[in-house]
C-alpha cells in the first residue's frame, strides 16, 4: 500500500510575531488585562502572547465606535463606505496565503481547509456586502433602512477569520461600528484582519478588535452604549445573553450550537452520500455547529452504507495541520478534546456499538481519531448533545415520517441534510424539517448571498442575504 509523501506548508509565510496588540481607535494599543498565550493545538508549542481588555479598554473601544459612527461612518454614503469594504476583501485575498496558514496555525484545521474554505469565504462576504452598501434602500427592508449605531459582536474558535467577516461585513455596510471579541484560543488572524483594515484606511474606531475571555465578551455585550449584539458560540451563553439584554430595547441575534439531522433515504446515490457525510461531520475537525453529527439511515441500506462509511473514514488522514495531505487535524484545546473524551466514554457505557479509524496520531498535539458510533437511541447523550468534535451518531428509520420526526426530536434546529433522488421527496422533507438551513444531496454548502441561521436553542436572527442586512438595520 502506498503512503502519501509530507507536503508540509511553511509556517513562516504566516509571519508570526512574538506579541500581538489590540485594535482600539484605529491604533495597536497594549491591554490593561492579563495578556496570554496563544497555543499551537497541532503541537502544543505557544505561538505568540497577546494583550488583553479589561473593563477600561472596553469602555475606550464602544467610545471609539461611537464616535466614529455619530461623525463618519453613519454619516458616509453607501457608495462610500463601499469603497473601503471592497478594498478590505481584495487585500483578504492579497494576503490569502498568510491568513491561511496562521488560521491553521492557532486554530488547528488543516490547511487545505483554510486556504480553500474559511479565506475564500471570509473575502466573498466582504465583497458580497460591499455591493449592498449603496442599494439598501431596495433590499425590502422599507424606503429608508438606517443603521442601528454601534454593533458589540462576539466570535467562537471554530471559524475566526470567517466568523469575523459574517459580523463586521454586513455591520459596516449597513453603517454600523463595530467592537469585536474572537475568541480566547483564537485572536491571531483577527488581530491581522485588523492589520488590513487598517491597511485599507477605514476611518479610525470603525472598526475595533479586542483579544481576551469570556469577561471581556461579557464586558462588551453589557456595555450601556452597545446598540445591538451579534453572538457566535454556545446555546448556554447565549441564553445568558438573552437574559442579559432582555427588556433594554437593544437589538440581539444569536446563532448557538446545533446537533444536525442527516437523512440517507433508500434511493440515494450511497457513494455520493457518503462523501456529503464525511464532509458533514469530519470538516474542521467536526468543529461546526451545523455538523451533521446525526445520521438517520433507512433501515434497508443501513447495512450497506455503514459499511461504505467505515471504509472511506478509514482513508481520512489525521496529522500535521499544515500538511497538504491532512484531511483531519487537531482539536482546538485540551479543554475540547476531554469534553469529546468523556461523551465518547458515555456512549460506550450507554451500550452504542463504538468505531474508531485505526489512523495513526502524532504524539504531539490534541488530536482524536475520526468516530462512528452505531446501534444508536433516540435517548442517548450521543444523540442529544452536541459533541463539536468528530463523532459521529448513526440511527436508523423505516419510513419517510419516522425520519423527520427523529431529525426534529432535538432542542437543536441550525442545519439538516437530506439525500434521496427524488425531487418531491426533498421539498416534502425540507418543508418539515425544523431547521434553518437544509441542504438536499450536498452538506456544508455556504455563500454570503444565502441566509443562516436556527431555530430554537440554535439561536435566531440570520446572516447573509438580503435577509441578514436586517439585523443591522432600524427598519
Amino acid at each position: 500500500m502506498w503512503e502519501y509523501a509530507p507536503a508540509p506548508e511553511s509556517r513562516d509565510i504566516a509571519n508570526l510575531k512574538p506579541n500581538y496588540r489590540m485594535f482600539i481607535d484605529g491604533q495597536f494599543v497594549e491591554g490593561a488585562g492579563e495578556p496570554l498565550k496563544t497555543v499551537n493545538p497541532g503541537t502544543e508549542e505557544v505561538l505568540a502572547e497577546v494583550s488583553t481588555a479589561a473593563p477600561a479598554d472596553v469602555d475606550k473601544a464602544v467610545k471609539a465606535a461611537r464616535r466614529a459612527y455619530d461623525r463618519v461612518w453613519g454619516k458616509m454614503p453607501g457608495s462610500e463606505r463601499a469603497k473601503y469594504i471592497f478594498r478590505i476583501a481584495r487585500l483578504i485575498q492579497e494576503r490569502s496565503r498568510e491568513l491561511a496558514v496562521l488560521e491553521s496555525l492557532d486554530n488547528g484545521k488543516p490547511i487545505k481547509e483554510s486556504r480553500d474554505v474559511d479565506v475564500p469565504t471570509a473575502a466573498a462576504h466582504f465583497f458580497y456586502h460591499a455591493g449592498w452598501a449603496d442599494k439598501l434602500a431596495y433590499a425590502g427592508h422599507g424606503p429608508d433602512p438606517r443603521p442601528l449605531g454601534v454593533a458589540g459582536q462576539v466570535i467562537p474558535w471554530n471559524f475566526p477569520l470567517m466568523m469575523a467577516a459574517w459580523k463586521i461585513a454586513p455591520a459596516l455596510a449597513t453603517g454600523n461600528t463595530v467592537v469585536i471579541k474572537p475568541a480566547e484560543t483564537t485572536p491571531l488572524s483577527a488581530l491581522v484582519l485588523a492589520e488590513i483594515i487598517q491597511q485599507a484606511d477605514l476611518p479610525p474606531g470603525v472598526v475595533n478588535i479586542l483579544a481576551g475571555a469570556g469577561d471581556v465578551g461579557a464586558a462588551v455585550v453589557s456595555h450601556p452604549d452597545v446598540d445591538k449584539v451579534a453572538f457566535t458560540g454556545s446555546t448556554e451563553v447565549g441564553k445568558i445573553i438573552q437574559r442579559q439584554l432582555a427588556g433594554t430595547g437593544r437589538r440581539l441575534s444569536l446563532e448557538l450550537g446545533g446537533k444536525a439531522a442527516n437523512i440517507v433515504f433508500d434511493d440515494a446515490p450511497l457513494d455520493q452520500a457518503v462523501e456529503g457525510i464525511v464532509n458533514g461531520i469530519f470538516f474542521n475537525q467536526g468543529h461546526v455547529c451545523c455538523a451533521g453529527s446525526r445520521l438517520l439511515v433507512q433501515e434497508s441500506v443501513a447495512d450497506e452504507l455503514l459499511e461504505k462509511l467505515r471504509v472511506r473514514v478509514s482513508t481520512l488522514r489525521v496529522g500535521d495541520p499544515l500538511d497538504k495531505n491532512t484531511d483531519v487535524g487537531a482539536i482546538n484545546s485540551r479543554e475540547q478534546l476531554t469534553k469529546i473524551q468523556q461523551l465518547v466514554e458515555t456512549g460506550d457505557a450507554e451500550g452504542a456499538q463504538r468505531w474508531t479509524s485505526a489512523c495513526p496520531l502524532p504524539d504531539k498535539g490534541f488530536y482524536f481519531a475520526p468516530t462512528v458510533f452505531s446501534n444508536v437511541s433516540q435517548a442517548m447523550r450521543i444523540a442529544r448533545e452536541e459533541i463539536f468534535g468528530p463523532v459521529l451518531s448513526v440511527l436508523t428509520f423505516r419510513t419517510p415520517d419516522e425520519a423527520v420526526a427523529k431529525a426534529n426530536n432535538t432542542p437543536y434546529g441550525l442545519s439538516a441534510g437530506i439525500w434521496t433522488e427524488k425531487g418531491s421527496r426533498i421539498l416534502w422533507a425540507a418543508q418539515k424539517m425544523r431547521a434553518g438551513v437544509v441542504w438536499a444531496n450536498t452538506f456544508n454548502r455556504f455563500d454570503p448571498t444565502a441566509p443562516f441561521g436556527g431555530y430554537q436553542e440554535s439561536g435566531f436572527g440570520r446572516e447573509g442575504g438580503r435577509t441578514g442586512l436586517e439585523a443591522y438595520l432600524d427598519v
